[in-house]
């Protein structure tokens, strides 16, 4: 069986759908399975063995150029290369004009089948005009977690049950870049789009507090000039904390995976992190827990909720609870 998957962006939501893999792989026995995602997640997509082959996207560069001979081109080879098989199932999980657009381009083999989601859950960013490119629309409960989501839609497109916890599949990125400390680090998280997202500076500094106790160092990675800024202003308030160089993604998901701890606020990097079962603290301060809370492992802690951060001592609580249960010995 010949299996396309449509899921662009963004890099949580990407993340999110790779339990997919693991489900069709293990209920559809032998099939091969292509994945068109944003040409900047590529390298995470390609963490998993089971994608055999990735088609890039490149709108949101392609909108800068629209037309530019080159970015026509590009644009049709890209045509080009989704139209090149003939797909048993195409699946959609983001319901938007645009992938609707992608899955109307895939071509399906006689009784093959267009797949996506019927409705939005409670605050997606869901446009309905989606469906006039599904053969099958599957409808999901309006507080289906973000994970589950995708693997509803495919398990509906290829006539199974959900049953499992999800399981992600990725390998561990490689490497030892001279930045990486030899011994046992916690990473902190603490960039994301959204203010309102943000946990208070002083929070972070008492757990770092809490970690020197523990002689566990502290890395502060950042993702922009004003993420770097307050990286440096925590780090001077912090004796353990180092701020890191900029980051590719390959490495920033190394940072993750190779954590012995992470306490992250609702940002991609965060659910890396917890997609690789690293111990994790994730910290929801403006957004649902029940959108992307790491469910799937007890190495998965989850604090606070939409208008509701938790405190420093519920984070230090569960800080110290992950490192007992994990045996973290800093040296």
């Amino acid at each position: 069986m010949k299996i396309l998957l449509i899921r662009v962006s963004s890099l949580g939501d990407v993340l999110h759908n790779m339990p997919v893999v693991d489900d069709l792989h293990r209920h559809c026995k032998g099939a091969q399975i292509d994945w068109v995602v944003e040409e900047g997640y590529v390298n995470l997509v390609r963490l998993h063995p089971g994608v055999r082959k990735i088609i890039p996207f490149g709108l949101r560069r392609w909108r800068k150029s629209l037309f530019s001979a080159g970015t026509r081109a590009e644009m049709k080879q890209f045509y080009q290369q989704v139209r090149a098989e003939e797909y048993d199932l195409v699946i959609e999980t983001q319901g938007l004009l645009k992938t609707g657009i992608i899955m109307g381009m895939a071509r399906v083999v006689a009784g093959g089948k267009k797949v996506g989601l019927a409705n939005g859950t409670e605050g997606s960013g869901y446009e309905g005009i989606s469906r006039l490119f599904h053969d099958l629309s599957v409808p999901v409960d309006r507080r289906t977690h973000a994970v589950l989501r995708g693997r509803l839609v495919a398990a509906a497109a290829a006539g199974y049950a959900v049953e499992t916890p999800a399981s992600f599949g990725l390998l561990a990125p490689g490497g030892h870049p001279t930045w990486l400390p030899t011994q046992p680090y916690a990473v902190f998280f603490h960039g994301t789009a959204g203010a309102a997202k943000k946990w208070a500076r002083a929070h972070w500094i008492q757990v770092a507090a809490a970690l020197a106790r523990d002689d566990l160092p502290v890395l502060l990675p950042w993702g922009n000039a004003a993420e770097k800024a307050e990286a440096e202003a925590m780090a001077l308030a912090m004796p353990n904390a180092t701020v890191l160089p900029a980051l590719s993604m390959q490495e920033a998901t190394l940072l993750a995976q190779s954590a012995a701890l992470t306490v992250g606020v609702d940002t991609g990097l965060t659910h890396i992190a917890a997609a690789y079962e690293t111990p994790t603290v994730e910290i929801y301060c403006a957004s649902p827990k029940w959108k992307t809370e790491g469910n799937w492992s007890d190495k998965i802690i989850n604090l606070g909720d939409a208008g509701v951060p938790p405190s420093a001592e519920e984070v230090i609580t569960a800080v110290k609870q992950l490192m007992a249960q994990t045996k973290v010995t800093p040296h």
